[in-house]
């Protein structure tokens, strides 16, 4: 090893980090990241602590349908980036594995293009006692599929007359529906898109389409406006989730799914209410799309 000249550090731009002669401005910042890193790491061990009682009572609920033979099934749609494949897997975490399973289906084959556009959902509808999550559903139809061409004028007509009828048969045969949209914003869809694109251990989540999902956002909110105000019914509403901050967005999640069922052993302790500035209604959702194209002319989330 080389012996160290301790002349060489008379520069005050250098310091000596161990027997590593280093740039003082380089070691600020090598400290300054591994501070970040830090109060990331807590704050993300802070979080995933206060979401826990919140899975126990998803545990108990998903015990009581599989008791109660009961089924269920939970939708998450939402722009790219917006949260849902973290969210269910929040939701999930705790559950037992042999009463849920997680639903993504890829571009329908050939054959299935030729069939009723539902039947390919409909083979993936719960038994008496499980609980389906959908990582995007039959909603395909409302919004990617329109926006990129993936289907004709006709096709999308039908599916707006065809999906009022279709959810209500769910529920009034005894499944419980939950339709949840998590809203993200133009803002922090381009932080998240950019953070995959210099993350190799996320670039995979990066489709072509997810590339041109900035490009086509008027496209995706005008699409978002048609489908609640056609598909926001009694029988079965949307609820919007607001979700540019991953932990409120998975903790209102949890809490509109375990406020669907009036299960037993409920924790007293823990407040069920979804945060207001965080989850609103399909139909308030309406609204204040509304009130924005009246004040801008066009949508502007």
């Amino acid at each position: 090893m080389r012996e160290i000249d301790l002349n060489e550090f008379n520069n005050p731009e250098y310091v000596m980090v161990g027997n590593k002669k280093m740039k003082f401005e380089d070691m600020m910042n090598e400290y300054a990241n591994l501070k970040d890193e830090e109060k990331k790491a807590v704050k993300k061990y802070s979080s995933e602590k206060a979401l826990k009682p919140y899975q126990a009572e998803l545990i108990k609920m998903q015990s009581y349908l599989e008791n109660n033979s009961k089924r269920m099934v939970v939708l998450f749609e939402g722009r790219d980036a917006a949260g849902k494949g973290g969210t269910i897997r929040r939701v999930t975490r705790y559950m037992n594995e042999k009463h849920y399973r997680v639903v993504a289906l890829g571009k329908p084959s050939d054959v299935q293009r030729t069939q009723w556009y539902f039947q390919r959902y409909t083979e993936q509808l719960p038994r008496g006692g499980e609980i389906v999550l959908f990582d995007r559903s039959w909603y395909n139809r409302a919004m990617v599929e329109p926006v990129f061409g993936f289907c004709t004028e006709e096709e999308y007509e039908n599916f707006k007359k065809d999906v009022v009828e279709y959810e209500k048969s769910l529920v009034r045969n005894g499944t419980v529906l939950v339709k949840i949209y998590l809203s993200i914003s133009k803002e922090e869809q381009a932080k998240r898109f950019a953070k995959r694109q210099r993350d190799p251990l996320r670039q995979w989540k990066l489709s072509e389409i997810d590339l041109q999902a900035q490009d086509k956002w008027d496209e995706f909110t005008t699409m978002k406006y048609e489908m609640l105000k056609n598909t926001h019914t009694i029988y079965a509403p949307w609820t919007v989730i607001r979700s540019d901050d991953k932990f409120k967005a998975r903790l209102n999640a949890m809490k509109v799914i375990l406020n669907a069922i009036d299960y037993e052993g409920r924790n007293e302790d823990l407040s069920f209410v979804p945060e207001d500035e965080i989850v609103v209604s399909g139909a308030r959702e309406i609204e204040l799309m509304e009130v924005q194209r009246i004040k801008s002319g066009k949508f502007t989330d």
